[in-house]
């Protein structure tokens, strides 16, 4: 099957209006503008050190130590970020009424404070973290506090570059992959190990999560993809149901995704760039389509 042709915002609009109850599935391409890197580059190669795995975090103290020093030095760039101009497109696309659901592979938290309503956090929330002993949660603003009141020897030594959702990778230190002197963060309950609210890599979406997301999928008209390479299954496996429902599937990314035989339409554009068009695009319509009904309103108006 070939690759969808690659359109103007013009037929993006009329894709929202042909498909009024829009399925919106995000990625790491949605929250760029608001200075968080992704992962990949335009051809969905890796552009970073992988990320720490979840039975590496789970099964050895180097692998928590791993994740939280690179953590502390990542989270200050994440809890700054604000939402762009395509996280404020999606809320308002949501309140004219043509968004059915909104599922992000992010773990910003940024569609919400953009307001977007009910959205379902594929990859969960890094915001908060879990004891894995006694199930407390914390917020993880506070961990990172105890993170660098511990650690401050790691702040000074290392120069850290920014990575994807509150990762970095640490650089240009002698000492950037020696653990045996990092304190991770431990619950303040029961002293048990904490993890954050996140879906690593390696480890399965909860189901719950992926029910719900496909049982709002089958009330929805069509399927909008932006700023995901849909690389990972745990995206990518939406556009496949979408098929099998006979569902169309419209893109908004910069790159190549893994959907692209499938998709009927794609604009290649940055997603900020692309829903602020589309949103100013359906509103000169809408404002056009009232004006003609007012004008044809006072035209059957009777002479008194």
């Amino acid at each position: 099957m070939p690759d969808a042709p690659v359109c103007d915002i013009n037929a993006l609009a009329l894709f929202v209006r042909r498909y009024p109850r829009l399925f919106v599935l995000t990625g790491a391409g949605a929250s760029t503008d608001s200075g968080i890197p992704g992962y990949r580059d335009a051809d969905g190669r890796w552009t970073r050190a992988p990320p720490v795995r979840i039975d590496e975090f789970l099964r050895t103290e180097e692998g928590r130590c791993r994740y939280w020093r690179r953590s502390m030095l990542g989270w200050p760039l994440l809890a700054a970020a604000r939402p762009n101009a395509a996280h404020d497109a999606l809320a308002r696309l949501e309140a004219m009424g043509r968004v059915t659901q909104l599922v992000t592979q992010n773990v910003d938290g940024l569609h919400q404070r953009a307001g977007s309503r009910g959205v379902i956090e594929l990859h969960g929330n890094v915001h908060r973290a879990r004891c894995l002993g006694c199930g407390a949660v914390h917020p993880r603003a506070a961990i990172q506090q105890t993170l660098e009141r511990q650690n401050a020897r790691f702040l000074r030594i290392s120069d850290a570059v920014p990575a994807a959702h509150g990762d970095a990778d640490p650089q240009g230190a002698p000492d950037a992959d020696a653990f045996e002197c990092f304190v991770p963060p431990a619950c303040d309950a029961c002293n048990g190990i904490l993890k954050p609210e996140v879906v690593f890599f390696g480890e399965c979406v909860p189901r719950d999560r992926v029910e719900a997301a496909r049982a709002t999928l089958e009330q929805a008209d069509a399927m909008l993809v932006v700023g995901s390479s849909l690389m990972v299954y745990s995206g990518y496996r939406f556009c496949e149901w979408a098929v099998r429902m006979g569902k169309p599937i419209a893109a908004v990314n910069l790159g190549c995704t893994r959907a692209d035989s499938l998709l009927v339409l794609k604009v290649k554009s940055r997603c900020g760039d692309a829903l602020a068009a589309l949103i100013e695009h359906l509103t000169m319509e809408d404002c056009e389509r009232e004006a003609a009904c007012d004008i044809r309103s006072a035209n059957r108006t009777p002479l008194q």
